[in-house]
């Protein structure tokens, strides 16, 4: 059987994308006061007309507390009709368009939101120097039903689909991790258990939307953290998902905001730009102790590939293939190996237009040098440093 074209259309479970091509999420800075701005229907109609078959938004908290940042749109009623001229705007490219759903939990900025954050084991976050405070059973009770009515918002707003984030250490990442999960209830202990949370907010958001668009999920292969999620247990997990038909697709990511981030991104660590986001004595601290914190793991082209094709040999379920996808041989790859999609972020941060250049020239090469400079520009609006903005 002849593999797809990455340009020929692919069906997401409902919905139609005219290529296999997928803008990652990557938060955009552009929502001061979590509203719709300009700024970010432009970001994203950017990347529609730059030639992606879909682009999502990040990141859209389904709770208050659930918010990495105060300046992050909450998915309620009352967000749907800023959303919607945002989906009508990519919709006109011919793009589709998905919004990434989910609570931060121990990712997320006590002191930002003024609300405690929320994680499986009470413990000292690294990011707000406070603590957490355990889930209780009525909180996954309402955050799985936070799910569900987000999910309905972002139909109601014109999103073709939504992305669950069960990774990188967020709430339900949180709960799959025994090195942060270390409940002794039905929530705790066996894989079975740490996973309820995934399953039943993608059961949730599945009965909620039904059919109206496609529901994907974003799963942590490895967290990268010594005792942490790892392979195996992933593969099970996913395993589930997909018995479950909740899932029309899985994006496949690796490593923890929370406890490793450069483990999903790899390439050069920006630490003096990160500093430069804060005053002087969290900059000093930053510089002194953030090699500790932000390691740096050599870039490579498709550095997810192989542990992603443990998953592609046990599973019939659509995958997504993200991390360092850059050319269209490696576009080709992971269509000859079954992939369905493939999802791009940084090198579409500094050439938005980057599809079309490949659809017109295989040979084309990526000009992101993978410094990671536009991690620290998420403070006051997602762009490539070396762009002219």
């Amino acid at each position: 059987m002849t593999a797809p074209d990455v340009f020929s259309p692919g069906q997401l479970g409902p919905v139609r994308l005219r290529n296999r091509i997928i803008k990652s999420a990557t938060f955009e800075g552009a929502t001061p006061r979590g509203v719709v701005t300009d700024e970010l229907v432009d970001f994203h109609v950017r990347h529609a007309e730059g030639g992606v078959g879909m682009t999502t938004v990040a990141y859209c908290a389904v709770a208050p507390e659930g918010r990495t940042d105060r300046h992050q749109i909450l998915m309620t009623a009352d967000a749907v009709a800023g959303l919607r001229g945002l989906t009508d705007a990519v919709h006109a490219t011919g793009a589709a368009i998905s919004a990434q759903l989910g609570h931060a939990g121990p990712v997320a900025n006590a002191v930002s939101n003024r609300l405690p954050a929320l994680a499986p084991w009470r413990r000292i976050s690294p990011l707000s120097l406070r603590l957490t405070r355990t889930a209780g059973k009525a909180d996954i009770e309402r955050i799985v039903r936070a799910h569900a009515e987000a999910a309905v918002c972002a139909a109601e707003a014109g999103f073709d689909a939504v992305e669950l984030h069960f990774g990188h250490n967020y709430l339900i990442s949180s709960f799959l991790s025994p090195k942060l999960n270390r409940r002794d209830d039905e929530f705790g202990g066996a894989l079975r258990n740490r996973a309820r949370p995934a399953l039943e907010v993608a059961r949730a958001v599945r009965a909620a939307v039904g059919d109206r668009i496609a529901v994907t999920a974003k799963l942590n292969m490895d967290d990268g953290v010594p005792g942490g999620f790892w392979l195996e247990e992933s593969i099970e997990v996913a395993q589930w998902l997909e018995s479950d038909g909740s899932l029309d697709a899985l994006v496949l990511t690796a490593g923890s905001s929370l406890l490793n981030p450069m483990y999903l991104f790899t390439g050069e660590v920006p630490l003096r730009d990160f500093a430069a986001q804060f005053p002087a004595p969290q900059r000093l601290g930053i510089r002194l102790a953030g090699r500790a914190f932000l390691r740096e793991y050599p870039y490579r082209e498709a550095y997810l590939l192989d542990r992603a094709r443990q998953f592609r040999r046990n599973l019939r379920m659509p995958l997504i293939l993200l991390g360092g996808i850059t050319e269209k041989s490696t576009m080709d790859t992971a269509m000859a190996e079954g992939f369905s999609f493939v999802a791009m972020a940084r090198a579409l941060l500094r050439e938005p237009n980057l599809p079309r250049l490949i659809e017109a020239d295989p040979g084309t090469k990526s000009a992101c040098i993978h410094c990671n400079k536009c991690m620290p520009t998420i403070y006051d609006g997602t762009r490539c440093v070396l762009v002219p903005h």
